[in-house]
């Protein structure tokens, strides 16, 4: 069983996902075991707030190159929960 924090690795900051906050659904980087259901609970425990849904995806590592040397970044998978009308915000830069 994993526990909620290892679940949800990080927020993804990018301009879509800032503009997708006005509509109360945000972007998380999460382990790419997770399914829906962790992710859901992860999310309400760590935040306290009501998930309504989650969608995912899963994304291939690009290719990186460093001279004559090649690697590919790691895969990764996103989900983007979207909350509930009646729930708060989750904030992610505190002091602004």
């Amino acid at each position: 069983m994993m526990e909620a924090r290892d679940i949800i690795k990080r927020p993804v900051i990018t301009e879509r996902s800032t503009d997708l906050m006005e509509e109360k659904k945000y972007t998380f980087e999460v382990d790419r075991k997770a399914n829906k259901v962790q992710i859901k609970k992860a999310i309400e425990e760590i935040f306290d707030v009501k998930v309504e849904k989650v969608n995912t995806m899963n994304q291939k590592g690009k290719l990186r190159r460093f001279g004559r040397y090649e690697g590919y970044r790691p895969n990764t998978k996103k989900a983007i929960v979207t909350l509930t009308p009646d729930s708060d915000e989750i904030e992610f830069f505190e002091g602004v």
